[in-house]
């Protein structure tokens, strides 16, 4: 029986409620998603649940607007009292209202596309929507939902479950330094804020990115930092002369740096040292990401003063709940400052939600294990077929010393393989019996056309098309994030794709 049954249009993966990947199986579906196309969303049972507010979420928040007599409303379902708070903000005070709903925090405001765009959009940014589990957990109370299936959930004090895990990749962190969020994104938000904060009243307020990163994170450098001016990119990770003349150019202004480890897509890992010996010469602070490839395989907090990053992936590989991880390098000139600032920024993550991660934060190191026996064949397969232009992974020569020097181990190398074509994309990605859908560090090999599901604003138009590939991106670029199934099945299943 075949690892690769196939999977219909708007399938979730996994088959949970509570799934973060949804399967999106021909390239016309990819682009009826994106251009919100009624033909592909009636089959949408769900989505990645920053992009795709959640059928129970829907479900909630209309209970809440016929109880309220909100009728020709839309209603905003915030992760807590602070975020529907900083929604308001957002969205302007006198244009919105609270609904007072006991144990939900609620933000309401006349139908409005606009008005409504620009909430799921900052919500979407900074990782502020309930929780999928928490919607349902309101329902049940509400009695409009029995109760749950059972599922597996840590019986005791999940919290300190997780960080005893953390521990492992953070050693010498103390309770207060590792601190849990409701998705990655939420992270980055909340080092981002953080460090404003500090660094404002020293008269630095601008940020630099390094290279490309996840387009959330570049959202919130270009639009939360206090003027047009203070957004800076970096295009090339590995040049570091480059971004000694952004910090020279802005001396004394620099508040901090944002980088991934590696990068998304391209998987390019920087001098994480010389990155920070500069950072803390010019009085930078430094925020890394390690999600690509999981902070259980890089040691980067020596190099960082705050580590913010996705505990979706791999910690929770299961694939069902999202979660973030903020941690304080205790050791960095501002580590007691910064720990004052992030806490209350950090959204918690909804109770069964961190009971549920404490259960599949155990099976990290032997997943990790299956995934790094699997990449490198496929890497290998990937690289030597002749119809594959490029590929692209954690040990690509570009960085591959760079990579090793953070790596816990030679062979820690993550899920993630990115490849281009010499053919055409649809012909190859509608043959393709691989899941297929968003997301990555799961149990289950997911494969996906990033630049469509990420940049679908880029690549739809000739501009944009011209702008990635100054960026050196293609905008066919296919991630693969390979799971635990057979590896042979994997690299089969290519192989037919690719044809001889």
């Amino acid at each position: 029986m075949s690892a690769f049954p196939p999977r219909p249009l708007g399938q979730r993966i996994p088959p949970s409620l509570h799934a973060v990947s949804c399967s999106l199986p021909t390239m016309r579906d990819v682009r009826g998603y994106e251009e919100k196309d009624p033909a592909v969303f009636r089959h949408m049972t769900s989505g990645y649940p920053r992009f795709v507010v959640h059928p129970l979420l829907h479900e909630l928040a209309a209970d809440v607007a016929q109880r309220h007599g909100l009728a020709g409303h839309t209603l905003w379902l915030a992760s807590s009292a602070a975020m529907a708070e900083r929604l308001s903000g957002h969205l302007g005070a006198s244009r919105v209202r609270r609904v007072p709903e006991p144990g939900l925090h609620v933000v309401a405001h006349p139908a409005d596309p606009e008005l409504a765009a620009r909430a799921k959009t900052f919500l979407q940014n900074v990782g502020g929507f309930l929780s999928s589990r928490a919607a349902e957990d309101a329902l049940v109370r509400l009695g409009r939902r029995p109760r749950p299936e059972p599922e597996a959930l840590f019986a005791g004090d999940a919290l300190a479950e997780v960080r005893r895990h953390l521990r492992t990749a953070f050693p010498g962190t103390a309770d207060a330094d590792l601190l849990i969020a409701n998705c990655g994104m939420n992270a980055i938000d909340a080092a981002f804020r953080a460090i404003t904060e500090l660094q404002a009243p020293r008269g630095r307020t601008v940020w630099i990115q390094l290279g490309w990163l996840y387009l959330d994170t570049i959202a919130i450098l270009q639009k939360f930092t206090p003027a047009p001016g203070d957004y800076v990119h970096v295009g090339q990770v590995f040049d570091l002369a480059a971004l000694e003349a952004v910090l020279v150019r802005h001396a004394g202004r620099v508040a901090g740096i944002v980088a991934e480890v590696p990068t998304n897509p391209l998987i390019q890992t920087p001098d994480v040292p010389g990155l920070a010996a500069l950072a803390r010469r010019h009085g930078a602070r430094v925020v890394l990401d390690p999600s690509i490839a999981s902070a259980f395989n890089l040691e980067v907090l020596p190099h960082a003063d705050i580590v913010a990053s996705s505990l979706t992936k791999y910690a929770a590989s299961a694939g069902d709940l999202t979660a973030g991880l903020v941690v304080v390098n205790p050791a960095g000139p501002d580590a007691a400052a910064l720990r004052a600032a992030v806490t209350p920024k950090v959204e918690p993550l909804h109770g069964r939600d961190l009971a549920r991660l404490a259960v599949e934060i155990a099976a990290a190191p032997r997943v990790l294990a299956r995934l790094h026996a699997s990449v490198p064949p496929v890497a290998a397969f990937l690289a030597a077929h002749p119809g594959v232009r490029d590929v692209f992974w954690a040990l690509h020569p570009d960085s591959r010393a760079n990579y090793l020097r953070l790596a816990r181990a030679p062979d820690a190398v993550g899920a993630m393989i990115t490849f281009t074509l010499r053919g055409p994309l649809e012909q190859f990605y509608d043959r393709l019996r691989l899941p297929k859908g968003p997301s990555f560090g799961m149990e289950t090999t997911l494969i996906c056309p990033f630049m469509y599901l990420a940049h679908y604003d880029l690549v739809s138009t000739a501009a944009g098309r011209d702008a990635l590939a100054k960026e050196g991106l293609d905008p066919n670029l296919l991630r693969l994030s390979v799971g635990t199934e057979p590896v042979e099945e994997i690299i089969a299943a290519l192989a037919e794709a690719l044809g001889p």
